[in-house]
């Protein structure tokens, strides 16, 4: 029986912003996305084939990722994974609206708390999101070299905006990163995500 990703602060099938949003099935190939970073240069997951890949749902303002940026937990994980080469593609979901204003000030959040992804993409409009079905940041997926998504789910086993908790839980993507470079089953595939909800307008 398929497993899809566990919700977080909506029920299955809630419409935001206009569209329903799709859900990305763990065990299926990731849903296929070209979009634009924050340099304003195109990007696409096709050209991490070959690769495993982090997607990670991002918002400066959300006190749930300042919890993992403002200690540096968030840029160490993907410093760690550049170290396994494994892409990460830090996602900024928004409205429409000023998208080169929005980009300025992530590069510069980003760049303020030593972050390390391969690339931001500038998600204006959500068209990626709703792809994935991204409710929360963060949200965090990986997929393998194959284009099959592996994990999708919460950063880390303590739901909570307190940086505190860091220290005591379960990183859940670290956890996936190594046991799918073993070659080993994951023990947690799919988990419930917790943050602040993506904001499509």
């Amino acid at each position: 029986m398929k497993r899809t990703i566990a919700l977080s602060l909506f029920a299955a099938g809630m419409v935001m912003g206009g569209s329903a949003l799709a859900e990305a099935v763990v065990g299926q190939p990731a849903p296929a996305f070209t979009g634009t970073d924050a340099a304003g240069k195109p990007v696409s997951l096709s050209q991490y084939k070959g690769k495993y890949v982090v997607l990670e749902w991002v918002n400066p303002d959300c006190p749930f990722v300042q919890k993992h940026y403002d200690g540096g937990n968030m840029p160490s994980v993907q410093k760690y994974a550049a170290g396994k080469g494994v892409a990460w593609l830090s996602v900024s979901t928004s409205a429409e609206g000023e998208r080169a204003a929005k980009a300025a000030s992530l590069n510069a959040w980003l760049a303020s708390k030593q972050a390390a992804p391969t690339a931001a993409i500038m998600d204006t409009g959500g068209a990626i999101g709703r792809a994935y079905g991204a409710r929360t940041t963060p949200h965090i997926y990986l997929i393998d070299p194959s284009g099959k998504l592996v994990y999708a789910g919460a950063i880390d086993s303590k739901p909570t905006s307190n940086a505190a908790d860091i220290k005591t839980a379960t990183n859940y993507l670290v956890q996936a990163i190594d046991e799918s470079l073993a070659g080993k089953p994951l023990s947690q595939a799919v988990t419930k995500p917790y943050g602040c909800s993506v904001k499509y307008g």
